[in-house]
């Protein structure tokens, strides 16, 4: 499927090279070009206590995101935030059963979605 979708677009191309560029009516749907999606995605870090949101990214070194993925910060998976400890203090937050404590700029390496 994917091999012919491949050929079918190499053979597109090589037929009206023209169609890379978005003068051509295939990339001319303006619908299509100035659409964005809503931006819901924030860090772990700025969500309020008690607000539920859904892991997309972890952006840390390796050692971090390999003790991250042992806790259970697991792209997909819940997480809520329970409370922030005051000047800048950990976070305590919440996946299924686990309660865990983060460093504020450990939980800015995670991105959620609202």
């Amino acid at each position: 499927m994917v091999l012919a979708t491949l050929t079918k677009l190499r053979i597109l191309t090589e037929s009206h090279p023209d169609c890379l560029t978005k003068d051509w009516a295939l990339w001319n749907n303006s619908a299509t070009v100035n659409a964005t999606p809503p931006d819901t995605s924030m860090t772990l870090a700025s969500l309020k206590p008690g607000e539920i949101a859904t892991i997309v990214a972890i952006h840390t070194d390796e050692a971090l995101h390999q003790r991250l993925l042992a806790m259970g910060f697991r792209t997909g998976k819940q997480i809520e935030l329970i409370r922030k400890a005051s000047f800048s203090g950990p976070l305590q937050v919440r996946i299924g059963t686990t309660d865990i404590l983060l460093r504020k700029a450990e939980a800015a390496k995670i991105t959620v979605q609202t």
